[in-house]
């Protein structure tokens, strides 16, 4: 499914559908010192075949003649290309509203046939221009990105429940892009639980890590809703894991570039194998049940945790809850642990079953439930420790994408209109 990699990309590469332009476009190839064979026949729809099996040039030239819906079929050229392509589209439809879009969606131009040699070096100078150009960064548009990583004291207490359900409540009432990694690559649940495949993207990550990058991650992930990701894994049991956590790392510092919110399911045995996974980590959500087993296992997480991770947000949740008198009350746990409780989630089990039949996250399928308000207070203090972790009080606006946004292009219209219509 997922593409082979190169890492040397062609400079150039051109898909046209007629003859004519064929020759206009290896002409001017020539000149510039690329290379005239990378001037293929067929337009977009070959493109997306060929850039499917193969790493995407650094300026692709692609025509658009035979399109029948050009804003819908970029889409899928969009999911082939890898981010820092600059894309040039040729066609026949003198459109000033269709011009506007595609420059909207991330196209760099937009160039009517019979195309000029002159107009044609002009395009693709400027698009020259643009992939050599130091990239401006600017501290204050730099996306904002909070890691929460919640970890169960104990096997059962409710952690995969708590961070599908805190997932969910990011992608949707915040409106945060946010990535879920369910690093249970055994047992997992996170896929399950969102009624979805698990796929292959996590063994495949694990098995060869120098594959991961933004293309590999638009690939592998699977999509819960517009702005939920999920990556997980369902490895066979006769499989053992054999990483140095490399891996893993990698895939967080891809999602701190593709997303506003990391969601890490972080089984206990993950923890001590690979402490390293916490070094990025802003927020570490402990879940736990008030029982004895769960006060001496909050009691080492707990002290592990400000000997390893000090940097991180550590908050404590007590799942759950039952109405009556628990094995521990709270104010036993609390002084055992020697530290409040932060939140507590009470136990409903025909919440649970409903989320179950549903193919639901708890807190989706039972709005109006308690647990559920207390899954989004605990949302709501992440939101707020993401304020206080930009040195900002109100949390971060996931920035507008616009449909080719992964292509990382000056998203503005050009002082000279070479399309021939009005800007």
């Amino acid at each position: 499914m997922n593409a082979p990699w190169k890492n040397n990309r062609d400079v150039f590469a051109a898909y046209l559908c007629d003859d004519a332009a064929v020759d206009v476009v290896r002409t001017v190839v020539m000149d510039m010192g690329w290379q005239p064979e990378k001037c293929n026949r067929g337009g977009l729809r070959n493109a997306v075949q060929s850039l499917s099996i193969s790493a995407s040039p650094s300026i692709l030239l692609v025509d658009l003649s035979e399109s029948g819906d050009p804003l819908h079929d970029i889409n899928a050229l969009a999911e082939v290309c890898e981010p820092g392509t600059v894309v040039i589209a040729v066609g026949q439809v003198n459109d000033v509203r269709l011009y506007r879009d595609l420059l909207a969606s991330g196209i760099q131009d937009y160039l009517l046939k019979p195309l000029g040699a002159a107009q044609l070096r002009d395009a693709l100078s400027q698009a020259q221009t643009i992939l050599t150009a130091p990239k401006n960064i600017d501290g204050a548009a730099t996306r904002r990105h909070v890691t929460t990583a919640v970890v169960g004291t104990r096997g059962g207490v409710g952690a995969s429940t708590l961070v599908t359900s805190l997932a969910w409540l990011f992608s949707t009432d915040h409106r945060l892009p946010t990535a879920l990694l369910d690093l249970d690559v055994h047992f997992g649940t996170g896929a399950l639980t969102l009624d979805l495949e698990p796929g292959r993207g996590l063994t495949d990550a694990i098995e060869t890590p120098s594959r991961i990058d933004g293309l590999f991650i638009e690939r592998a992930m699977i999509r819960a809703n517009d702005n939920l990701a999920l990556l997980s894994a369902e490895a066979p049991i006769s499989s053992p894991l054999m990483t140095d956590g490399s891996a893993f790392v990698a895939l967080q510092e891809e999602f701190r570039q593709a997303f506003d919110m990391t969601l890490v399911d972080l089984p206990r045995n993950m923890l001590i194998n690979f402490p390293h996974l916490l070094a990025d980590v802003n927020v570490v959500v402990v879940t736990t049940e008030l029982t004895l087993a769960g006060a001496r296992d909050a009691i080492r997480l707990l002290s592990w945790l400000k000997t390893n991770a000090p940097h991180a947000h550590t908050l404590v949740v007590a799942n759950k809850i039952h109405a009556g008198v628990g094995e521990i009350s709270r104010s036993d746990f609390e002084s055992s642990i020697e530290r409040k409780i932060n939140f507590q989630v009470p136990y409903d089990i025909k919440a649970a079953a409903n989320a179950a039949k549903l193919g639901q996250t708890l807190v989706a399928a039972n709005r109006g439930s308690k647990a559920a308000a207390a899954l989004r207070d605990i949302a709501n203090a992440v939101i707020a420790l993401q304020g206080e972790t930009d040195g900002k009080t109100g949390p971060a606006k996931a920035p507008k994408t616009s449909l080719l946004g992964k292509f990382d292009l000056k998203k503005m219209l050009p002082s000279k209109n070479k399309a021939g219509v009005p800007a």
